[in-house]
């Protein structure tokens, strides 16, 4: 995300002084120097980095909460369905009891007059009574099961909300911060809008197979907007970029920088190793990329910037954390 904005040094040093205003409101005898805008503006891309992808985090826990809590609510819809069936037959067994009335074994001796007559009605009788026996447990257990089930959602829309209101205050985090960031980037005019129906560029490369294809797919989202939550297609975050692209490959990835990473502790490979298709992620993995050879990443990279094809020059090496081959 945080790519050093690089400026003229003729035309741009009035904004550039400009810049450091925004940030340090009164602050207009402070030191203007291009070296000192910029410096403020990286800081505030990474401070943008890392809640950004904590806003994506609490996303993505409260979607799981709410998933988890649909599917629970959909089993109780289920077992109170399955309960009242069951309700519905141990009724029906009673009123039936009740309308037959009591038999003695001399009774029906004398009204069916058969002794083997009678004692296959008596099974018949003692298999019903069994077959009720059973379906009064069977109801018993699904009632157990019932609330077990209801405590289990009721337990999973509290982490849901609690989620929820994370991610509420982590959004507010990142608007104020985004609102400021592009504030600094318009004053500095480079603030880049892109185009969300962008046709993206071929890519012509060695790579082949799944890295072939997620690297064509990414190379297709070059000149799109960068957009913090962003999964597309009209705009994409760095994270939400190498999910779509390696989507296309059959991979399926993580959400978040973080959960990529995670996602991938058996696959690093070393950084003087990299292949085409790589991902390639930033220490305090605040930002993360694809490598695509010839020492170049294609990230999508902060607010007010697009989907690009950055050097992995000196300023980037010293970023980087480590890379996964997916």
């Amino acid at each position: 995300m945080a790519v050093p904005v690089r400026l003229g040094q003729t035309a741009m040093t009035a904004a550039l002084a400009l810049a450091v205003l925004v940030s340090t409101p009164g602050a207009a005898a402070a030191d203007p120097s291009p070296a000192k805008a910029r410096a403020k503006l990286v800081k505030l891309n990474e401070q943008a980095d890392q809640i950004v992808e904590k806003y994506n985090q609490a996303t993505e826990t409260y979607k799981k909460a709410e998933k988890k809590y649909a599917v629970l609510n959909a089993e109780l819809k289920r077992k109170n369905k399955q309960a009242d069936t069951l309700r519905e037959d141990l009724i029906a067994a009673a009123v039936s009891s009740y309308q037959s009335g009591p038999s003695t074994g001399l009774e029906r001796l004398v009204a069916e007059g058969d002794p083997e007559t009678l004692l296959g009605s008596m099974a018949a009788f003692d298999q019903i009574a069994q077959n009720r026996a059973a379906t009064l447990r069977a109801f018993e257990a699904t009632t157990r099961e019932l609330r077990d089930r209801h405590d289990d959602a009721q337990d999973v829309l509290t982490e849901a909300e609690a989620a929820r209101d994370k991610v509420r205050a982590e959004k507010a985090k990142v608007d104020k911060m985004v609102a400021a960031q592009t504030k600094l980037l318009r004053r500095l005019g480079a603030f880049r809008t892109g185009d969300p129906n962008s046709k993206g560029i071929v890519y012509t490369g060695p790579a082949s197979g799944n890295a072939g294809q997620a690297l064509r797919f990414a190379f297709s989202q070059v000149g799109k907007p960068y957009q913090y939550g962003g999964t597309g297609p009209g705009s994409y975050d760095c994270s939400g970029l190498t999910q779509a692209a390696w989507a296309t490959a059959g991979v399926k990835l993580p959400r978040t920088t973080w959960t990529q990473w995670s996602w991938g502790a058996s696959r690093r490979v070393p950084l003087d190793a990299l292949a085409p298709g790589d991902l390639l992620f930033s220490k305090g993995l605040g930002h993360m990329g694809m490598y695509v050879g010839g020492g170049k990443m294609l990230h999508a990279p902060q607010t007010g910037d697009i989907i690009k094809i950055s050097d992995l020059d000196g300023y980037w090496r010293t970023r980087l954390l480590g890379a996964v081959r997916p």
